[in-house]
């Protein structure tokens, strides 16, 4: 009997000052490892409508907002110097509450910590962000987390946390090997010409 071959909605938030490779390369993988176009259907989601400008003055032109954007099943979170400013934004901590809960995987990267970690508790968790974003991290994080800085990536079941800038496309690497096994996860890093190996520098949360 043939099973129904799941797609899913991959939606990666993007804003002002979003660090270009923190959602390019999970973009990239996930498109990658997609089997062309059959397992995951990814968009980019900004709060509203109209251009977003990433570090460098890049334009892009999201292909959802928060209103219109389809239930994402994996949402990532990229970073950038304007998380900062975003962790602050009521509006966006509403919508990434909301729709993490209902989303099958969560992925932050790099200071996208900082986003999910203010929209809701993550106690008991292992974190980590950039190297250089720890303390900021801290500061935000409840006492009983876990900051790790000597890793690329943790998995804490739903919440996988990345490292820096190009450990988002560890992570995702990662993801693509949970949802879909080692072997198209070891595929997408050969196309891409990406030299990685799983389970390098990762830790599972505490």
């Amino acid at each position: 009997m043939d099973t129904v071959r799941k797609m899913r909605n991959v939606a990666i938030v993007v804003y002002d000052q979003v660090e270009v490779l923190d959602f390019a390369g999970p973009f990239e993988v996930f498109t990658v490892g997609s089997d062309r176009g059959k397992d995951f259907r990814v968009f980019t989601v900004a709060e509203k409508e109209g251009p977003v400008t990433a570090l460098g003055n890049l334009s892009l032109n999201p292909s959802y907002t928060f209103d219109t954007c389809p239930p994402p099943d994996v949402l990532v979170l990229p970073g950038g110097w304007g998380s900062r400013k975003e962790m602050h934004n009521e509006r966006m901590a509403e919508w990434i509450r909301e729709t993490a809960e209902q989303a099958e995987l969560v992925l932050t990267v790099c200071t996208g910590a900082l986003l999910l970690v203010r929209a809701m508790p993550l106690e008991g968790m292992t974190l980590t962000t950039n190297r250089r974003a720890i303390d900021e991290l801290r500061a935000v994080a409840p006492k009983s987390s876990v900051i790790r800085d000597d890793v690329r990536y943790t998995d804490n079941g739903k919440i996988i946390m990345s490292a820096g800038v190009s450990a988002g496309i560890d992570a995702s690497l990662y993801v693509v090997g949970k949802l879909l096994g080692e072997e198209r996860a070891d595929d997408t890093a050969s196309i891409m010409e990406y030299e990685w190996t799983e389970n390098e520098q990762y830790a599972i949360g505490d």
